[in-house]
């Protein structure tokens, strides 16, 4: 058994917590290490007891049958707890080492039972959250597409912009099952060495859906705010130049983050993101400008559509026409995006279970 199922026994035992905020392959190699090093140690042969060995956990020196050996836990238990300097024991007896449960090891190595949380428990809640999310997004957004498509009279340009929208959500919620299928259910565990290149695609696959999703979200305000601000708007004109920015912004830049990683971060399937992961940057900051920018958007949007319905020089048919365009549209463009300002700029850290019920489930219901 190697240093991964170790973590992910214990984990199993809910005798550790969850190694999410902390540097989890410095673990694995501080485990690969102490193993090395017990190794090393415990080569020579014993004629009688209980010889050397690495347990998966702490390394043991040799003992006569009925000695009772006592050793301080391991130096990685620091990651886990600020308690961690207590003692592990076994006995030597004729048919080998006695065994430990995860539990005793973990409470012996500083872990307080009576601090558990329901981690998991949340974890798997928002996991089906979202996946009821995605679904119902999925099937409604297909149902649109297809209500678009059949009906002539609805085939315009802000229409075709929906559309790709609309695909983009739908390849987004796509992507959402491949990677929890791939990573969870086939058991992609080991996150810190190299992959296959499977995963990779898969995770290569979400980060550009997710950011596509992002940077149509843009095009419809820049689309909408073009619309009302400019006098003469060619929008056959500008459709191909959002085609670019909504599918070819993102491949781009996904392209440039896969090549980064690849040549100089290629551990384990690229989806553990760390903070000391500079090339997570790559993608972060384009969909932070867009939520930007879109928010701006959103502001000028709202102070032009208010001058346009509350002109007096403007006819009353115009102005319900304006007002119509208000409420089909201001009602649009806060469900596509004010809920990613929220915790848009906040440290990743702070108030993790809430941005994960803003940015899965609320993200996935975006329709």
């Amino acid at each position: 058994m190697d240093s991964f199922q170790l973590l992910f026994l214990l984990l199993l035992y809910g005798c550790l917590p969850k190694v999410l905020s902390v540097q989890m392959c410095d673990v694995v190699n501080e485990i690969e290490l102490e193993k090395e090093r017990c190794e090393n140690h415990t080569t020579g042969n014993v004629t009688s007891g209980c010889q050397g060995m690495w347990d998966i956990i702490a390394c043991w020196p040799s003992a006569r049958i009925g000695e009772v050996v006592t050793i301080t836990c391991p130096t990685y238990f620091s990651y886990f707890s600020d308690k961690h300097r207590g003692n592990l024991s076994k006995t030597c007896t004729a048919y080998g080492w006695t065994e430990m449960h995860p539990i005793d090891i973990a409470v012996n190595c500083g872990y307080n039972l009576n601090s558990t949380s329901d981690d998991g428990k949340f974890f798997w809640q928002v996991k089906v959250g979202y996946t009821i999310g995605h679904s119902v997004s999925l099937i409604l957004l297909i149902t649109a597409i297809v209500v678009l498509c059949i009906f002539r009279k609805l085939h315009c340009t802000r229409n075709y912009i929906h559309m790709h929208l609309f695909v983009s959500f739908i390849l987004k919620a796509i992507a959402v099952f491949i990677k929890d299928l791939v990573l969870y259910e086939f058991g992609e565990v080991d996150n810190c060495s190299p992959g296959s290149v499977g995963c990779k695609a898969v995770i290569v696959f979400f980060q550009y859906c997710v950011m596509a999703s992002f940077f149509w979200l843009l095009v419809e305000g820049l689309y909408l705010h073009a619309l009302l601000a400019v006098s003469f708007f060619s929008e056959r004109k500008y459709f191909w130049a959002y085609i670019m920015i909504g599918w070819g912004g993102p491949a781009i830049i996904i392209t440039a983050w896969s090549i980064g990683k690849a040549y100089y971060n290629d551990v384990g399937c690229w989806d553990i993101i760390e903070t000391t992961d500079v090339f997570w940057w790559i993608i972060k900051t384009p969909i932070l400008a867009s939520i930007l920018v879109n928010f701006v958007l959103f502001i000028c949007i709202i102070r032009i559509l208010r001058q346009k319905i509350n002109c007096p020089d403007i006819g009353r048919n115009e102005s319900n026409q304006y007002l119509r365009l208000a409420k089909s549209t201001l009602l649009l463009i806060p469900l596509f995006g004010i809920n990613f300002i929220v915790f848009a700029f906040i440290p990743e850290q702070v108030k993790t279970e809430l941005r994960l019920i803003f940015d899965l489930i609320l993200g996935s219901f975006q329709v």
